[in-house]
């Protein structure tokens, strides 16, 4: 999908805010409010835009994060990404190439739960090592 300035700017207003309304974000792109809301209408059908979401402040953000790389048993992924599934601290789970099979990101809100965390993971049927990683501080974040 080509995208134009004036949708780059769209997305980057609402990557911002999320909840401007359509005749704020017209405002900024010197449009008309139709030809905006057109415009994102055709940017959610194309999948430029997969939807819109919160974002958590400091005050919400878990006490801990962690990169937990796992090597899984030959077809075994399925039962170590159930597992990991059926975890409210993962996050999100990668397949990787090289030594490892999947990443995952997880957070905790203790170094208690971050432990008990990591031992369900590595107890895991399937899981044959994991190298966890605990993430200090962020340098840089252009998640949003």
């Amino acid at each position: 999908m080509q995208l134009d300035e004036t949708d780059h700017a769209l997305i980057a207003a609402l990557s911002e805010n999320a909840r401007l309304p359509v005749a704020d974000l017209a405002r900024r792109c010197g449009l008309a409010r139709t030809t905006v809301q057109a415009r994102l209408d055709r940017l959610e059908q194309r999948g430029a835009i997969a939807g819109y979401t919160v974002r958590r402040g400091a005050a919400l953000k878990p006490a801990l994060r962690a990169t937990v790389l796992i090597s899984v048993a030959p077809n075994e992924t399925p039962a170590v990404l159930s597992r990991l599934k059926s975890m409210p601290q993962v996050e999100a789970v990668h397949t990787t190439s090289g030594r490892f099979d999947l990443l995952v990101t997880l957070t905790a809100d203790s170094t208690e739960a971050l432990d008990t965390t990591l031992d369900r993971i590595g107890e895991a049927k399937g899981v044959r090592s994991s190298e966890s990683l605990i993430h200090l501080s962020t340098k840089i974040d252009r998640s949003g």
